[in-house]
C-alpha cells in the first residue's frame, strides 16, 4: 500500500466520493466513465480509487461540453485519449 503525503493528497488528487459531491455527478457516471478510460484512476488504497484532481477537472469540462454537441461517449472517448 503506497504511503501518501496529506499535503499532496489534499491538493493533487481526489477520491470518486470527492467527485460526486463536488461535480454533482452520480457515482456511476464516475464508474462507467472509469471503466470506459476517460477518467483514469492514479491509484487504489484497498477499494478507494484516486484521481489526480486537474486532469479530473479538465476532462469532466470537456466531456460535458462534448456532450452538449451531441457526442457519444464512445465518440468522447476518441477525442480525449484517442481510442
Amino acid at each position: 500500500m503506497p504511503k501518501i503525503d496529506k499535503t499532496y493528497n489534499r491538493q493533487k488528487i481526489i477520491s470518486a466520493k470527492e467527485i460526486v459531491n463536488k461535480y454533482a455527478i452520480s457515482y456511476q457516471s464516475v464508474n462507467h466513465y472509469t471503466d470506459l478510460g476517460l477518467l483514469p484512476v492514479s491509484f487504489k488504497i484497498r477499494n478507494v480509487r484516486f484521481y489526480d484532481k486537474a486532469v479530473v477537472e479538465r476532462r469532466l469540462k470537456k466531456i460535458k461540453e462534448l456532450m452538449k454537441e451531441g457526442y457519444s461517449l464512445r465518440l468522447i472517448r476518441k477525442r480525449l485519449i484517442g481510442i
